[in-house]
């Protein structure tokens, strides 16, 4: 068992600069703790059986549902149960902490494959 180290989240954010590209930066029982910036709209897509957490760290994010928005600022977090629909969109840069199982595909079960990330650990 590897021993605890801190993470400060500030300087993973800073090794990269890529949209919509989830960074691993700690692993939670059998969740991925993911560091990512957003910028622009995303795809519509649901996960079967993995609910997701985003906390936005710097900015505004907005996740459309089929029947409405939220907007999450620096601070505030929403927990998106599995089989909902959304749709993340930043009009701005928006830098997020993201929580979901490992194995979770970034663009779940929509056929827009051209946002899908690979896992990467930073």
């Amino acid at each position: 068992m590897d021993r605890p180290s801190v993470v400060t989240i500030a300087e993973k954010l800073a090794l990269f600069n890529e949209h919509w590209s989830p960074k691993i930066i700690g692993e939670l029982n059998d969740d991925k703790v993911q560091v990512v910036k957003l910028k622009g709209e995303f795809t519509w897509h649901s996960h079967d059986i993995e609910d997701e957490l985003f906390l936005v760290l710097e900015g505004e994010l907005l996740i459309h549902f089929r029947d409405k928005t939220e907007t999450l600022k620096k601070g505030e977090m929403l927990i998106i149960p599995h089989g909902i629909e959304h749709k993340p969109e930043a009009i701005e840069e928006v830098h997020i902490l993201l929580i979901e199982p490992k194995g979770t595909v970034n663009t779940g079960n929509s056929r827009d494959t051209s946002l899908t990330a690979e896992e990467a650990t930073i």
